[in-house]
């Protein structure tokens, strides 16, 4: 039998949805099933905070849990280094603070409250003495990917024509187009959050899991064995293949 992984898309800080998923995967695969998460757990959604503590906490555990690098992971774990980063992704007026990628919110969810026009350097003390460093220490320990026989899981999505093991990770948390117009099959079905679509959807040789929980929609989750993949439901698994 094909092992079962479970994989959740973009979080977003949405910490109810994240305890919905999370409850979907034990009843469909009991307590100690392999999870994988597909990074970006804050930003926009209201309980960041919240949700790296319950995913600390089962990491704590032992549980079986992965987790995988996100674009705003990095950013949070850049504007908490003694002296803060900017991506070099985004353009120089765009800064991790700014309510577009919701960094406000994620400092909201630690009691740090300001305005724009505060100074970058006081917010950064405020969220050096409120954010725990636990907090900061598992967002520079995620992985960049997580990969078995038939699935790669990342991010954003890989370059195609570059072999996995070759993968840069500024592609594996940023690329978009490149990645999306590409229909050529992958070394293997590549399973990745980052873009916000509609619904969960297969194009065949990848899998979009965010549906965009970071701007109030339902958080998705999927279950694979091999390659065949269901999305998990209140109704229970529901095939998710190219055809649907």
């Amino acid at each position: 039998m094909k092992e079962q992984i479970y994989a959740i898309g973009d979080i977003h800080g949405q910490f109810h949805e994240l305890q919905r998923v999370l409850a979907l995967i034990e009843q469909d695969g009991g307590p100690a099933a392999r999870v994988v998460f597909l990074g970006d757990y804050t930003d926009r959604g209201p309980d960041s905070k919240a949700v790296l503590d319950l995913l600390i906490d089962g990491q704590t555990q032992g549980r079986d849990w992965h987790f995988i690098l996100g674009n705003h992971d990095r950013m949070f774990a850049h504007f908490m280094q003694d002296t803060p980063r900017h991506d070099a992704h985004l353009p120089i007026n765009l800064y991790w603070l700014h309510q577009r990628l919701g960094g406000d919110t994620t400092l909201a969810s630690y009691g740090v409250e300001f305005v724009e026009t505060d100074r970058k350097s006081v917010v950064h003390e405020q969220a050096r003495a409120a954010v725990p460093q636990a907090h900061v220490d598992f967002l520079t320990s995620l992985d960049l990917s997580y990969q078995n026989d038939d699935l790669f899981l990342c991010h954003a999505g890989i370059r195609p024509g570059v072999p996995l093991a070759k993968q840069t990770e500024h592609d594996l948390i940023w690329i978009r187009q490149e990645f999306h117009n590409d229909p050529r099959l992958h070394p293997k079905l590549i399973v990745h959050g980052h873009t916000p679509v509609a619904e969960a959807t297969h194009y065949g040789n990848r899998i979009n899991l965010d549906s965009g929980a970071g701007y109030g929609k339902p958080l998705s989750v999927a279950v694979f064995e091999g390659a065949a993949c269901w999305l998990l439901t209140d109704q229970g698994r529901m095939p998710l293949d190219p055809s649907a």
